[in-house]
């Protein structure tokens, strides 16, 4: 159900790479020659990694790129991109499987399939330029597991178990393909996004959020929190309530 001539956003570049180190590493190096938003993707990466410094795996056949914003605005605005991020992913994997029932928004920064991850969203600052001219840029690292799944024993104890694409729904699509079909996705979202503010994607995202109204652990460093995921709040962060009455969680783990 892919549709391969679907329209490039414009003013939207994109580099295709076959194989780097990590393509927020290389959004990293290039931000400063970067006169608009860009998608990076590799084929390969020798040095993928994820939240909180781990390792990402990257199968053959997997997707991973990372769109590079300029001008991503306040760092609460550009910490919402998150949810800009999951919203056209779960557009992208609706276009190419036509099963929307499959997938579901994980908070902060997961897509779950069947309900296991397959894809993860991890976001950078970039600075580039220096002293009175100096400019705050934006990495959104998306990671796919469209063709593979990482090992079980790869995931830390009590995640998600990890699939594919292909191996839940037997949709097989090519990296660049499903770029072809994220990248407009994601251009119309951030262009709400910049019109509206973060009500309708917070509207939208939570139509699709994983457990609402459902038990859920938090775990932020030592301290660890259960409650009823009530919903998400207009800055983004987990609301939950439980004996501890309702906490609002900035960043954190989140186990089912």
């Amino acid at each position: 159900m892919t549709d391969t001539h679907m329209k490039w956003p414009d003013r939207y570049g994109r580099v295709i790479l076959h194989e780097i180190d990590s393509t927020n590493a290389e959004a990293a190096r290039r931000i400063g020659d970067l006169s608009g938003p860009t998608w990076i993707m590799a084929r390969m990466q020798t040095a993928a990694r994820g939240r909180r410094g781990r390792p990402w795996a990257n199968p053959a056949g997997n997707f991973a790129a990372t769109l590079v914003l300029r001008h991503p605005g306040a760092p609460g605005q550009a910490a919402l991109r998150s949810f800009t991020a999951a919203l056209a992913l779960h557009e992208a994997f609706v276009t190419a499987t036509g099963r929307p029932g499959s997938f579901a928004l994980k908070w902060p920064n997961d897509v779950l399939l069947n309900g296991g991850k397959v894809a993860g969203i991890l976001l950078e600052g970039l600075h580039h330029g220096t002293g009175a001219h100096a400019q705050a840029g934006l990495a959104i690292g998306i990671g796919v597991n469209l063709a593979a799944a990482p090992d079980p024993g790869q995931v830390e104890p009590g995640a998600l178990r990890p699939v594919s694409l292909l191996s839940e729904t037997g949709t097989a699509i090519d990296p660049e393909e499903f770029l072809n079909i994220l990248a407009p996705a994601y251009a119309r979202l951030e262009s709400q996004f910049a019109s509206y503010g973060f009500a309708p994607l917070r509207a939208a995202w939570l139509e699709r959020a994983a457990r609402l109204g459902e038990p859920v652990t938090a775990r932020m460093g030592s301290e660890t929190v259960t409650g009823t995921f009530e919903t998400i709040d207009e800055t983004g962060q987990l609301v939950l309530r439980g004996s501890h009455g309702v906490r609002r969680i900035t960043a954190a783990e989140i186990f089912f």
